[in-house]
């Protein structure tokens, strides 16, 4: 079956249906400020209500340029020592913030049962490469020397995020790698990431547009980001990924970064590394927060985090 043939589901049909009838502008044509509010505005209309939590709580740690701010959530309110989930989220390094992945950190620290941190970075074009990275990888080291303003002792490191995220979830795993923190990342879970030159897939090409993310989108947010493509923080698989910790990544059979997940996951298990590959067809880019409005993503969602689950069981 060739890509352009691909089964949507219908709740995905429906969301894509109700976007093209409610017109709007593609982030490349509005810019970065109005590209943020837009993402927000998406997730208050399309995404599923946050969980109650225990613990839901407002942090900041030691950053390169000032503090990086972070929310810490988790469903107990005490907890002995164990792992913490790093989250960190998507919007092309440009839009998103902790809010509008507030629900999805209060599904992940209730599916998981484990502390989650979610990171809010420096986004582009006011901060370009290598801001994000820079910042990612200063909150994770943070997060894993059991600081006490986190009232938690750690002992090792889950870390997860979307898309940008996702590539930020393996750029600051291979630095923990390389240069390691107070303990180790146990498991890294990449959804839908950037891994690779995604311009150079069929996925790319397949859903350039008309499935959320399009390839106009993907190339201003490029642009946005700057940096050099050949440096291994920005393109993860031009680095070494010989020594990568226990792998889980998902992607969307819908999106067009879905072959750089499918490539990475490929080297992964070229160079040794355990992983678990999970690809949901008939969905799109962005499902993980927009569940409301494609009710089977929660179970794609589910699905994911059961194999995390697996992963940091077999490593904690």
């Amino acid at each position: 079956m060739a890509d352009t043939e691909h089964f949507v589901r219908d709740d995905v049909r429906n969301f894509l249906d109700m976007l093209e009838q409610m017109g709007g502008k593609g982030v490349e044509e509005v810019g970065a400020v109005e590209g943020r509010t837009q993402m927000r505005t998406l997730g208050m209309l399309a995404e599923a209500p946050a969980r109650d939590l225990a613990v839901i709580k407002d942090l900041a740690c030691p950053g390169p340029a000032g503090e990086i701010p972070l929310r810490l959530y988790d469903a107990k309110e005490n907890r002995e020592a164990g792992p913490c989930v790093v989250f960190i989220h998507g919007g092309g390094f440009v839009i998103g913030d902790i809010e509008v992945y507030n629900s999805l950190c209060t599904e992940i620290a209730h599916r998981l049962d484990l502390p989650v941190v979610s990171v809010e970075y420096r986004l582009a074009p006011e901060h370009p490469f290598p801001a994000a990275p820079d910042d990612c990888e200063a909150a994770a080291r943070w997060i894993a020397s059991s600081p006490e303003a986190l009232g938690r002792e750690i002992t090792g490191l889950v870390i997860t995020g979307d898309s940008a995220g996702g590539n930020l979830t393996i750029v600051t795993t291979n630095q923990l790698v390389n240069e390691p923190a107070d303990v180790p990342v146990i498991v890294q879970a990449p959804i839908y990431p950037v891994a690779s030159d995604v311009t150079q897939h069929s996925s790319f090409r397949s859903f350039a547009d008309g499935f959320l993310l399009t390839a106009a989108s993907m190339a201003w947010f490029t642009d946005q980001y700057a940096g050099d493509a050949s440096d291994p923080r920005h393109t993860p698989m031009v680095g070494d990924c010989s020594n990568t910790p226990p792998t889980v990544v998902c992607t969307a059979g819908l999106d067009p970064l879905r072959d750089s997940g499918r490539e990475y996951a490929a080297h992964l298990v070229q160079q040794g590394t355990e992983v678990v590959y999970l690809e949901f067809p008939g969905i799109i880019h962005g499902f993980t927060t927009l569940r409301k409005a494609m009710p089977s993503g929660q179970k794609d969602l589910g699905a994911f985090l059961d194999a995390v689950e697996l992963m940091v069981e077999r490593y904690r």
